[in-house]
């Protein structure tokens, strides 16, 4: 069983910074990308930002580009999730999120494995 487990969320003041880091526990697996998604109360689940593992290649969603850096780490099998300049509006649970799957990684249905989910708050 292949389990994602985030450390890094907390509380942070409008224009604070945090780091999230994702990374597996349980048995190998390859994994074609990875996610960082949101839920903020009463809202559905959306994309943040997503990977590609091998090539690199990242996507972000219009509100957090050029705040927001995905990257990865493959010695360290870890993502991670650099959130600069945070607003109110960022605040939600972010989850981690792994896919076995080829094709677009930009939709909820293509990741497999999730995360438990961490706290971001963000006060003004």
């Amino acid at each position: 069983q292949v389990q994602l487990v985030e450390s890094g969320g907390g509380s942070v003041q409008a224009g604070g910074s945090l780091r999230l880091s994702c990374a597996p526990s349980g048995r190998t697996f390859s994994r074609s990308a990875m996610g960082w998604f949101r839920q903020a109360p009463g809202k559905e689940r959306a994309i943040v930002a997503a990977i590609k593992w091998s090539s690199g290649s990242t996507y972000y969603t219009d509100s957090v580009k050029g705040r927001f850096t995905i990257s990865n780490d493959g010695a360290k099998n870890t993502v991670y999730l650099q959130m600069n300049s945070l607003k109110p509006e960022d605040t939600a649970v972010y989850y981690c999120a792994a896919s076995t799957y080829s094709g677009s990684y930009l939709y909820t249905d293509m990741y497999n494995f999730w995360g438990q989910g961490t706290q971001v708050t963000v006060s003004s």
